[in-house]
């Protein structure tokens, strides 16, 4: 009797100590506030949150003007140039064409695409993707690229990066306070 009792806690122990590891793993999240380039008047944060297989992204940008603006994934994680030139081109780990995402000819898994500034100059970015990982360590990983939003619009024609005007804005994905 004592030993079935000692298999059924140590088998529970296991099941409790796996499934908080998958946990753990699976929800990470980086935050940090949008990094003001060329003098803009931009501010706001950026989120992303891995859960299982997907990442989240959730922007909330405010202090611009109404209009379609652009957001990109950058390849260097280095928000330090006041130009905001330091985050180098797109992120594209596919080495594909740049084009809008979804595309079933090929896309730059950095070219997120536009959002609306409202009349407040509020705007939001709400986007989920499988194609995208953080930490994993595969070239789609998110660490230590950079988000850059622009003070255009992507015309998803325009190689490599579709015309989406200056850089205004900047966060690194890292997970450095």
């Amino acid at each position: 009797m004592k030993l079935h009792i000692t298999k059924l806690i140590i088998f529970l122990l296991i099941g409790f100590l796996t499934s908080c590891n998958s946990i753990e793993e699976n929800n990470i999240t980086i935050k940090k506030s949008i990094i003001p380039l060329n003098n803009s008047n931009i501010s706001g944060t950026i989120s992303f949150t891995q859960k299982k297989d997907s990442v989240y992204l959730e922007a909330h940008v405010y202090g611009l003007e109404p209009g379609l603006r652009a957001i990109h994934i950058h390849e260097i994680g280095d928000c330090s140039s006041s130009d905001g030139l330091s985050t180098g081109g797109h992120w594209n780990p596919t080495n594909t064409k740049h084009s809008k995402w979804g595309d079933p000819t090929g896309f730059h898994l950095g070219a997120v695409g536009n959002f609306e500034i409202d009349s407040i100059g509020h705007g939001m970015v709400d986007f989920s993707t499988d194609l995208w990982c953080i930490g994993c360590g595969k070239e789609t990983d998110l660490l230590d690229q950079a988000v850059i939003i622009h003070n255009g619009q992507d015309d998803y024609v325009s190689q490599p990066s579709g015309a989406s005007g200056m850089r205004i804005g900047c966060i690194e994905i890292n997970t450095s306070e």
